[in-house]
């Protein structure tokens, strides 16, 4: 045990320390024995920086690379994917006719099925998809003329 002499306020004191376990040091002033839990040590926080997205690809000139729509004949409609998902079934083939509230195809998106519609009145002059494709946002799935 370390001995320390302490003088608080004129009152002197005598401060034995022992042994510390777990954070509870055993501690006798003049002679009367503590149980004295001490402060743990806080451990540092560790920041990691996240890396930042890369930037979009650019052509030559400095413009964004960015997969333009195909131009549509003027008495074709395309039917697009709302969102990104899976085709699950497609329910037309080429040279039916549709009306615009008939489901077409099923897209799966975010573990939903998503019912896709003609829009409008016409006959289905192209299927570009299979059950099972992958498609993203905005591509031209059936096209009715």
């Amino acid at each position: 045990m370390k001995e320390y002499k302490y003088k608080i306020n004129g009152n002197s004191y005598t401060v034995a320390v022992g042994d510390i376990d777990d954070n509870i040091a055993q501690v006798s002033v003049n002679g009367t024995p503590f149980k004295v839990e001490l402060e743990k040590k806080k451990a540092p926080v560790t920041i990691i920086n996240a890396p930042r997205p890369s930037a979009a690809p650019r052509t030559n000139t400095g413009a964004k690379v960015i997969a333009k729509p195909t131009v549509a004949n003027s008495g074709s409609h395309p039917v697009k994917a709302p969102l990104p998902g899976v085709i699950m079934s497609i329910a037309v083939k080429v040279g039916d006719m549709v009306k615009a509230a008939d489901t077409v195809l099923v897209l799966e998106a975010m573990k939903m099925e998503n019912a896709i519609h003609a829009g409008r009145d016409g006959k289905v002059a192209s299927v570009n998809v299979n059950p099972g494709d992958s498609v993203l946002e905005g591509t031209v799935l059936i096209t009715i003329e």
